[in-house]
């Protein structure tokens, strides 16, 4: 059984509308506010981006003022200790370096965990699988 030709021919007006099918300015309009969704969604999504390496930022900040901070006292010790230490010229050799030794060890302790953290940033940061 063969359709005929009335069958066949595309719905022209009223029988369109009547037949549930969109208009081409229908169809514009829809793929213009799905557009326009997307946009905001994206814009969002950039905007929760830069909030997460603004708040990143500055807690690796201050784990870098706190480094600077334990490196000049480390300086600061070293020269206190150099001057007290030419004194007796051993006895207070041992106190001098314990000190010293003890802040810079803090300062790379707080040199590290910012490395750390901002390779962790970056890395959530450059997913893309996530976007």
């Amino acid at each position: 059984m063969q359709p005929s030709s009335e069958d066949l021919a595309p719905l022209a007006g009223a029988d369109a509308a009547a037949a549930g099918g969109l208009s081409f300015a229908e169809d514009l309009r829809q793929l213009a506010d799905e557009a326009k969704v997307l946009a905001q969604a994206e814009f969002a999504f950039q905007k929760s981006r830069a909030a997460y390496a603004g708040s990143e930022t500055r807690g690796i900040a201050g784990l870098l003022v706190v480094a600077a901070v334990l490196v000049f006292f480390a300086v600061m010790a070293l020269v206190t200790g150099t001057v007290i230490a030419l004194g007796p010229l051993l006895g207070l050799w041992g106190a001098m370096a314990a000190v010293t030794l003890g802040l810079l060890l803090l300062a790379g302790l707080c040199a590290l965990g910012a490395r750390s953290k901002l390779k962790r940033m970056m890395a959530i940061i450059a997913d893309e699988k996530n976007a």
